[in-house]
C-alpha cells in the first residue's frame, strides 16, 4: 500500500479516538481508527463510502 495521507473526521474533538480517511487513488478510500492507526485499516470505494456515510446521518437523524 503506498504512503498514505490520513484526515481526521471534522466531527472528532481532540484527544478522543477518531476515524481517519485517506484516499490513495479516485477509485479507493481507506478508514482507520486514530488510537491504531497501523492496525486494521478498511479499503472502500467512493460509492461504498458515500453509502455508509449516508447510512450514518440517517441513523443519527433518527437517533
Amino acid at each position: 500500500m503506498p504512503t498514505l495521507t490520513w484526515q481526521k473526521s471534522s466531527y472528532c474533538p481532540e484527544g478522543n479516538s477518531c476515524v481517519h480517511i485517506a484516499a490513495s487513488t479516485a477509485r479507493t478510500i481507506h478508514l482507520t481508527e486514530s488510537s491504531d492507526p497501523t492496525g486494521a485499516v478498511l479499503t472502500a470505494t467512493p460509492a461504498a463510502f458515500r453509502t455508509l456515510l449516508h447510512t450514518l446521518q440517517k441513523e443519527h437523524h433518527r437517533g
